[in-house]
């Protein structure tokens, strides 16, 4: 078993963790959210804690019960606590801004870009060249900060495009005469 695998999970107060029928349940103050199991992975609760469990004879799964450990640990935090992914824009005249369930992006194009935001990611835009995305589910609010990055990733001359806020840009020099 892998070492994150034996590693016991801290249930905060309000969360509800229900484990059956090959499904993991964690519900809390922020909503629910649900996991599969692989067959021979269970998870047990005691004293506050949780644990991920292999099956007798199940040696196989020891990579396994590490990733699903990080996956429900995810879900407690997301549930407890929520999670929150920074975009920054860097362009003249590239904006973005948030109306409800989408994002409308200006990047450049002859046309604005219209982002759907899927249930359960919310975005806001404390100016115009930042976006935070919050959600519990920290799985879809990475792949929805992917989407949107995707439209204009940052090039690597004048920098130009949609990034994270702590990623760095590697940045080349221009041609020289």
């Amino acid at each position: 078993m892998s070492r994150i695998g034996k590693a016991p999970i801290a249930i905060p107060a309000g969360v509800e963790i229900k484990s059956e029928g090959g499904m993991v349940t964690v519900k809390g103050p922020k909503g629910e959210l649900q996991q599969s199991l692989m067959d021979g992975l269970q998870v047990a609760q005691e004293d506050g804690q949780l644990t991920v469990q292999v099956a007798e004879g199940r040696k196989d799964l020891g990579a396994m019960s590490g990733t699903l450990r990080a996956l429900v640990n995810n879900m407690v935090t997301g549930v407890s606590e929520g999670f929150e992914r920074k975009l920054s824009i860097v362009g003249v005249g590239y904006r973005a801004q948030a109306q409800g369930k989408e994002v409308k992006l200006q990047l450049g194009f002859s046309h604005d870009v219209s982002h759907q935001l899927p249930d359960g990611v919310s975005a806001e835009t404390p100016s115009q060249t930042e976006i935070v995305l919050k959600g519990i589910d920290k799985q879809l609010l990475g792949q929805t900060a992917a989407n949107i990055r995707s439209y204009r990733p940052p090039e690597p001359y004048k920098g130009k495009g949609i990034r994270y806020a702590d990623e760095y840009v590697a940045r080349k020099q221009a041609k020289k005469a």
